[in-house]
């Protein structure tokens, strides 16, 4: 009973329990202080320990000492260790001792400088391009076309800001009379203008309004007198119409210089060349792309609506290319050098060919052979040039008035009853004796 009383009275008189276990060991101490020079790493660093003797028996666990790597000492703090030299790189070598060659690097690759251009000397026929930064475009187009030919040379005359309105950038009357008269061997005269007209003209004090009646009277008289200069100096003309443009308002105004281009050049005797149709989409409007020489779509025109690109540059040449050949053969035939010359038969008082020769005796006997007459009845069609101008196949009438193709021959007579009867009435031909249709039997 005494020792179940003094239980009692011990947890009875007791200090509070403890919530976890551990807790408690350290109350009524101070906090521990750290000794005088506690944080100076020196005092704590432990002496490095006495190199060991060396061994004469090694486990084969354990590495000898000529074996283990051998590490430089770590610089004092502060210091700066000097990096050690390295040497030269060698060619790499592969376990089987072989030697490895690094490929070399290639050298940049240079880039083809085009061709020098040789001067044409003494050409035969030459053309001159006078006019704005179109003609510019148009000259650029003829040099291309006329490249490989040596008789022909394309002479650029054409000043970009130009006109016929503003005599203080160029006077084109004059310019082209003293051009003719320091080089009087020129052949054909090429023309284009009208990018920078449309701005008001001079007429002595007084300024007139762009495309007004007054203008367009002014403006024929400046046109006829650039004519008159090439008239007097007998050099054919060929002037290249405006194309259109990308603004309507301008393409408006480029219609009205046309209409007085052609008026007066064809009253002067010179040849006009209308392009409009060849830049323009299915409903007559402006167009960027097309159909390039080759058939192919390609863009025709630059960002800025107005100048032709380089594939435009060569097809608005094409077409005052096709006038200057007429011009040619009218006044004694192309060029033999000239690309896609058509080279002339021989004539009858020739060289005769030679008795080895069996091709031009086949020509020969060819050519003396009487044509063979057409057999009646059949309507003779009419004659097609070899070619044309380039047109797309799907491009509807755009010109005025204009026919792409003729119309279809009349037929008459025996010929035209045949046709109407089997063609439109269905019935067939009355067979004839010994024909593949003939299936009577024959009569004994």
């Amino acid at each position: 009973m005494r020792r179940l009383a003094c239980g009692v009275a011990l947890l009875a008189f007791g200090s509070e329990a403890r919530a976890q276990w551990g807790g408690g060991y350290g109350d009524g101490y101070p906090p521990p202080r750290r000794a005088p020079g506690g944080y100076d790493e020196r005092a704590y660093r432990r002496p490095a320990p006495p190199p060991e003797a060396q061994r004469q028996f090694y486990w084969p666990w354990e590495d000898r000492p000529s074996e283990q790597p051998q590490y430089a000492p770590p610089p004092a703090s502060g210091g700066y260790r000097t990096p050690r030299p390295r040497p030269p790189r060698e060619a790499q070598r592969p376990h089987d001792g072989r030697s490895v060659q690094r490929p070399k690097p290639k050298p940049a690759p240079v880039a083809a400088r085009p061709p020098a251009v040789k001067p044409k000397t003494n050409p035969a026929i030459q053309i001159a391009v006078f006019g704005d930064s179109l003609a510019e475009l148009l000259a650029q187009g003829l040099d291309n076309a006329y490249e490989s030919s040596s008789d022909v040379v394309v002479i650029r005359r054409a000043k970009g800001d130009s006109g016929l309105v503003r005599k203080d950038v160029v006077d084109w009357p004059k310019a082209a009379e003293d051009y003719l008269k320091q080089n009087p061997k020129l052949t054909y005269a090429v023309v284009m203008l009208g990018a920078n007209d449309r701005q008001p003209l001079r007429d002595g004090d007084q300024s007139v309004e762009a495309m007004s009646e007054r203008w367009r009277a002014l403006y024929r008289d400046r046109v006829d007198a650039l004519l008159k200069v090439f008239a007097d100096a007998k050099v054919p003309v060929v002037w290249v119409g405006a194309p259109p443009m990308k603004s309507e308002t301008l393409s408006a105004d480029m219609t009205s210089l046309n209409e007085i281009y052609r008026d007066r050049v064809q009253r002067a005797g010179g040849v006009y060349v209308d392009v409009w149709p060849a830049f323009v989409d299915d409903a007559n409007r402006y167009a960027a792309s097309g159909p390039d020489l080759e058939g192919q779509t390609a863009r025709l025109r630059t960002s800025d609506g107005v100048h032709f690109t380089g594939a435009g540059a060569r097809k608005v040449a094409h077409f005052a290319d096709v006038e200057i050949r007429r011009l040619m053969e009218a006044r004694g035939g192309v060029p033999a050098s000239m690309p896609d010359a058509v080279a002339a038969a021989p004539s009858p008082g020739g060289e005769a060919p030679r008795l080895d020769d069996d091709a031009a005796i086949d020509r020969l006997i060819t050519a003396m052979l009487p044509s063979l007459p057409e057999p009646p009845g059949i309507p003779a069609l009419p004659v097609k040039p070899a070619a044309g101008p380039v047109l797309p196949l799907t491009r509807t009438e755009v010109a005025p008035g204009a026919k792409l193709v003729s119309g279809r021959p009349r037929v008459e007579g025996d010929a035209g009853y045949t046709v109407e009867r089997s063609l439109t009435r269905g019935a067939a031909p009355p067979p004839q004796p010994g024909r593949a249709d003939d299936f009577r039997w024959p009569r004994l």
